[in-house]
């Protein structure tokens, strides 16, 4: 795989635009992220179903807490029969920081994530299902068929959700673009394949990577600050000592994100925290960190900010991997 995501703080008809523009450029999946302060990330999928033609589309990613995960398996569910059989589905435990206020940060955990698409994988099947667990549905089904199969697609970083996902699910997306966490990544997730049953298939290890490409070195790297003062919150404390990262100064970004003083967040992001969570700078320097990172993963999926200029920077990101 070969994907990008797509965040939906701009209108719809500019993300739609480049998705579009994504697939012309040879990506092969567009996921779109969903917060719930951003726009609705299904009404932009259900766009891109009816504009592209051959890419994979789908959340990236939702959690089972804001939505009920019988929701969510309808509406990925609604993507695959807008798209033609093309959905995948990206889930996981969500980003403690907007979660934060919504009051749901102590919800987020693997038993969740795990049964919402477990039974979201029966629902597509066209099973009624009925589940008493983190959550509950009584003789719940769909009234359509779902065209096409629905790959899962974990997102998380904690060791015991990349040994799940390796188990159970269809891949990782693991938000990661250094090298070292990826091959740390990969450790966890072969502990799981060890257990996993071969009519699940093959495993699909991706690097959920923050990617910020221009012509100019510096003006990729500001334009990095704002998605590695989100990463660099939500990072545990191994990851933050692996890259020899300050954790009070973490913690108050997150803190800051929370209040929703955006600018005082990003203000405290440093030059190692852009070198740790983002690839940043040139297409010669970009190319050279997904060289890298490739080495761990299987597959690459660019993600926020993509660059200054977002159209450019899909581009310059194709042709950063074509390298």
């Amino acid at each position: 795989m070969f994907g990008i995501e797509l965040t939906p703080e701009h209108p719809v008809d500019e993300v739609v635009d480049l998705g579009v523009r994504a697939e012309a450029e040879g990506y092969d999946t567009v996921f779109v992220s969903s917060h719930y302060n951003n726009r609705d990330p299904f009404a932009v999928l259900a766009r891109l179903a009816s504009e592209t033609e051959t890419v994979r589309l789908g959340p990236g990613v939702v959690n089972p807490y804001e939505r009920h995960p019988v929701t969510l398996a309808s509406q990925t569910a609604t993507v695959a029969d807008q798209s033609g059989g093309r959905a995948v589905f990206g889930i996981g435990p969500g980003d403690p920081s907007t979660l934060t206020n919504l009051g749901l940060e102590d919800e987020r955990g693997l038993r969740s994530v795990l049964e919402a698409f477990k039974v979201a994988q029966r629902l597509w099947d066209g099973e009624r299902v009925s589940h008493d667990g983190t959550f509950t549905c009584e003789d719940a089904g769909l009234n359509f068929d779902v065209p096409g199969d629905v790959p899962v697609y974990v997102g998380g970083e904690g060791p015991h959700m990349c040994r799940m996902a390796g188990k159970h699910a269809d891949g990782l997306l693991f938000n990661g673009s250094h090298p070292d966490d990826l091959a740390w990544a990969r450790d966890q997730v072969e502990q799981g394949v060890a257990d996993r049953p071969d009519e699940r298939g093959d495993f699909d290890l991706a690097a959920y990577a923050s990617v910020s490409v221009a012509e100019e070195r510096e003006a990729a790297r500001e334009a990095a600050r704002p998605p590695v003062a989100f990463i660099t919150a939500g990072a545990a404390p191994p990851v933050l000592e692996r890259h020899g990262i300050d954790a009070e100064r973490a913690s108050d970004i997150g803190a800051k994100i929370s209040a929703g003083e955006f600018s005082a967040a990003f203000e405290l992001v440093t030059s190692a925290m852009v070198d740790a969570f983002c690839m940043a700078g040139t297409v010669e320097e970009v190319g050279e960190r997904m060289a890298r990172v490739e080495e761990h993963a299987d597959s690459l999926v660019v993600g926020s900010p993509l660059g200054p200029d977002l159209e450019a920077a899909i581009t310059l990101a194709a042709a950063a991997h074509d390298r």
